[in-house]
């Protein structure tokens, strides 16, 4: 899972609306997922706002829970707003206290309102989260079920025992299962007969212009070089004794950190003078703060939360230019491990050898940038989603024939 808020400018390159052959519409479709919209803006984002450009896309968030004092108006609710890319956000507004029972039958009787009420039928069920299908599983269609895996979510640190036997089911109901990644892949392609791989893609155009350099932001503007930069959540997949053992080897070497601390005690993060936490920033802020860097940095723990992870910042480096330096996560060595503007390395020494080869491949961007290029030719979210289309329409049309053969035999 890759993170940020905020999203591209309406009018960049990454949201012009790509017309369609005919007029035919296609059927809505509601997103599900664990991860609100306005918080960052990763692969979801990404998907759903290309999917809004030709369909009504409804994004139903996890639930805000409230006391009653908090609002006038009677809980539960359902509270939508549009946004700029023309998805509709869907949030339940859930009182306070209230029991899992009692809100899975909420859920489900504000899910049936906004059908309802916006006249969705057959949608495109689409989801990030097996916590949705306890109140959606009711809802009727012809059109595919759609499982976006994006992460292992269950490994992740603090999560509900219940996963793994509602993924069991989501499996059971998805017509097709997207990954967000190859070792993703190697896992589900066992549980279910419909997988495709589909590690996150790229907006080149968001963030090519790092390359050229930006406006230095206020904070890093007085950090000296070199500087080793990281950007996304600081959580229990990063290898925070890592990072202390190269600050410390390399006390001369700026190591910027920006990103929200979240699930594990900020006073328990490393501590050093070259060692500097910006906290967490837009979306749109991250190119001027990549620009000013002279090496990524990807320093993933070896754990259970980092085992089938994908991360998107690896060809966003390297679209801005930067050389990258990261721990031997799976998917990174397999996709960019051979790539001459990426290093691996291990151990604290080695992040320091590999560190020293980038810094001399910063000077010499003409021996592996277009390298770089050739590979985020092939990794956009448009080209991502084009092709996802593409396996959608076709497990519609499958799905399609079946329910006519089923009335057939039912008629005859």
């Amino acid at each position: 899972m890759d993170e940020w808020k905020g999203a591209p400018a309406l009018g960049s390159p990454l949201l012009r609306h790509e017309a369609s052959g005919g007029n035919h519409r296609p059927n809505d479709l509601i997103c599900f997922s664990h991860l609100r919209w306005d918080f960052v803006f990763q692969r979801p984002q990404h998907l759903m706002t290309r999917a809004a450009r030709g369909r009504r896309v409804f994004f139903w968030e996890e639930p805000i829970w409230m006391d009653a004092t908090e609002r006038a108006a009677p809980l539960p609710d359902l509270r939508l707003q549009t946004t700029e890319y023309g998805v509709t956000v869907a949030t339940p507004l859930l009182r306070a206290g209230m029991d899992e029972p009692s809100a899975v039958h909420a859920q489900k009787v504000l899910l049936d309102r906004l059908l309802r009420t916006e006249k969705i039928t057959d949608p495109v069920l689409w989801y990030y989260t097996p916590q949705a299908l306890p109140f959606s599983d009711h809802v009727a269609t012809q059109r595919p079920v759609v499982y976006d895996c994006m992460d292992e979510l269950s490994a992740f640190l603090g999560a509900d025992p219940s996963l793994p036997g509602r993924e069991r089911a989501l499996l059971d109901r998805a017509d097709l299962v997207f990954t967000g990644g190859f070792s993703l892949y190697e896992v589900k392609r066992h549980q279910h007969g419909n997988v495709y791989p589909f590690p996150s893609g790229v907006d080149v155009a968001h963030f090519r212009p790092a390359r050229g350099g930006l406006p230095e932001p206020a904070d890093q503007r007085s950090i000296p070089h070199p500087r080793i930069g990281f950007y996304g959540v600081i959580d229990e997949r990063l290898d925070t004794v890592l990072l202390a053992q190269l600050a410390a080897l390399r006390p001369d070497w700026q190591i910027v950190l920006v990103g929200p601390v979240l699930k594990v005690d900020p006073a328990m993060l490393p501590k050093a003078a070259n060692l500097h936490y910006m906290g967490g920033r837009t979306y749109s802020e991250l190119p001027a703060y990549l620009a000013g860097w002279d090496v990524a940095l990807m320093p993933f723990a070896r754990n259970e939360a980092t085992r089938f992870i994908s991360p998107t910042k690896t060809p966003e480096y390297l679209a801005g230019g930067k050389p990258v330096v990261s721990t031997p996560i799976t998917d990174v060595v397999r996709h960019y491990g051979r790539a001459k503007g990426v290093r691996i390395a291990e151990s604290a020494p080695a992040f320091v050898a590999a560190i020293e080869q980038a810094l001399q491949l910063s000077r010499e961007p003409r021996t592996w940038l277009a390298e770089a290029d050739e590979m985020l030719a092939a990794a956009s979210w448009s080209g991502i989603w084009s092709r996802m289309t593409t396996l959608i329409d076709r497990a519609a049309a499958e799905k399609g024939t079946a329910a006519g053969d089923q009335t057939r035999m039912l008629m005859a």
